[in-house]
């Protein structure tokens, strides 16, 4: 024999449990209890127990006894019943209301006859109440051994207390059966599927302006999502429009973005320009897109200018599904339980968190603006034709360099290159799909307008057909 528990557990609402389930959070007092015919030991949820003390509040004495074989009933015990048992994993643990402590069992995957016995059971109830200077009232034995299935019986009964709860028990309806609980079990499963799916849905309309959208745009790829988040009414229209129209709208994006950025008098995008309307491939250097990018910077005729960065509208808050009662583990138990959750407790919240740092503190304003920085694919290839000055002597010591670190979102006021920023708009547009090729050139154009993107956007909306 061999006791895991022994000494003082603290009960609450006049319960503990035991637990086997891993994905459970212990039974209700009604299904526990169903169709059996003695109380006090509640066995009818598979895996777990639910066992009833006198004692509201407070600390009962509770020994726990593993056997391996019916020992002899102890006729000082006052109260006494018999439930079978069958642990649902080899995680078998005596828990306190709501999973304040738990006690391993050590319990094996089998068939158990279980006893519980209690002593002083009528006074803990009539006291209520335990303070810890105080003294003991009632005491509980709970004790395992293997055994066939069995109906539960009552051994010993004396208290009201314990009388009130056998007649509790044989008020409860009948248990479901194992193919109702596979039933029971499936549905919620079902429900909880259609929950997710309705979640989903409730995300993804929000992100497509309240409609979702088709599966060509799920599939296009590029940068859909990047435009979405400027005008989805607008992609669904350059969805519907069809290809004729998708391949009209490619075209005066990345017109409409080499005019904003000053390329359509540069002779070799005006070329590709030229080529796009033709519906012909982009001719050199559009083939390669390095040289594409020192093209670029190394032409004359490129004009210096700066673009702010496009900046999407905010979404609306994504309202949360209301949580259903009793769906945490301590709210389930409490509302099973038919008695109140206790309030939660409040956090250490320690001392206020620091402002955030913003990006530039303590940076010195420099002297002249400096030229804009090449973002995007040319990045890694390209640094802007530096203005001619003085030659800089060659060190051999580690070179210093500054680092700025932006928290939250950028900052608008960030200037960025403008052709860098429209030439994209041409290599978006030959894109041999059409739905494409205007989404990822209408998105490049944005960013070539920058802060003036909503005067893109209407332009490239008037000139759709209208959706019937």
């Amino acid at each position: 024999m061999r006791r895991p528990v022994a000494g003082e557990v603290h009960v609450h609402y006049g319960q503990i449990h035991v637990e086997s389930d891993p994905d459970g959070f212990g039974p209700g007092l009604a299904e526990a209890f169903a169709g059996q015919g003695a109380g006090l030991c509640g066995a009818a949820v598979p895996g777990a127990l639910w066992l009833s003390t006198g004692l509201h509040t407070g600390n009962v004495g509770f020994t726990v006894e593993v056997h391996d074989q019916a020992p002899p009933l102890d006729p000082s015990w006052e109260e006494a019943v018999e439930v079978s048992f069958r642990p649902l994993s080899d995680d078998s643990s005596l828990v306190q209301w709501a999973g304040e402590a738990a006690w391993p069992l050590d319990l094996e995957e089998t068939d158990y006859r279980v006893r519980y016995c209690a002593k002083g059971m009528e006074a803990g109830h009539r006291e209520d109440t335990r303070l810890s200077e105080e003294p003991p009232l009632d005491e509980y034995l709970l004790q395992f051994w293997p055994a066939p299935p069995a109906p539960d019986r009552i051994l010993g009964q004396t208290s009201e207390i314990a009388a009130y709860w056998h007649g509790h028990a044989r008020r409860q309806p009948p248990p479901p059966t194992p193919a109702e609980r596979a039933e029971a079990a499936r549905q919620a499963r079902l429900a909880e599927e259609r929950a997710a799916a309705e979640r989903r849905l409730a995300h993804e309309k929000r992100q497509w302006g309240g409609q979702p959208p088709s599966q060509a745009l799920r599939d296009v790829g590029g940068n859909v999502r990047g435009l979405v988040a400027f005008d989805p009414g607008l992609v669904h229209a350059i969805d519907a429009a069809g290809p004729e129209a998708q391949r009209a709208t490619a075209l005066l994006a990345a017109r409409l973005a080499c005019s904003t950025a000053g390329l359509t008098e540069v002779g070799w995008i005006a070329e590709g320009l030229t080529a796009l309307t033709g519906g012909r491939p982009l001719p050199p250097p559009f083939d390669d897109t390095e040289e594409m990018w020192r093209a670029l910077a190394s032409d004359p005729d490129v004009p210096d200018r700066t673009v702010a960065r496009a900046v999407p509208p905010r979404l609306p808050p994504l309202q949360p599904l209301t949580r259903a009662e009793g769906t945490t583990p301590v709210l389930r138990l409490a509302t099973r339980a038919g008695v109140p959750a206790p309030a939660p407790r409040p956090r250490d919240r320690g001392r206020a968190p620091a402002p955030a740092p913003r990006a530039g503190d303590e940076v010195p304003a420099p002297r002249r603006r400096p030229p804009a920085p090449i973002v995007g694919p040319a990045a890694g290839v390209l640094k802007w034709r530096a203005a001619p000055g003085p030659p800089v002597p060659e060190s051999r010591e580690a070179t210093s360099y500054e680092v700025r670190v932006t928290i939250g979102e950028p900052d608008p006021s960030l200037r960025m290159s403008q052709p860098h920023m429209a030439l994209p708009a041409l290599l978006g547009a030959a894109d041999p799909d059409p739905l494409r090729a205007a989404l990822d050139a209408v998105f490049a154009a944005v960013a070539a307008y920058g802060e003036d993107h909503p005067t893109l956007l209407r332009e490239i909306r008037s000139a759709l057909p209208e959706r019937p």
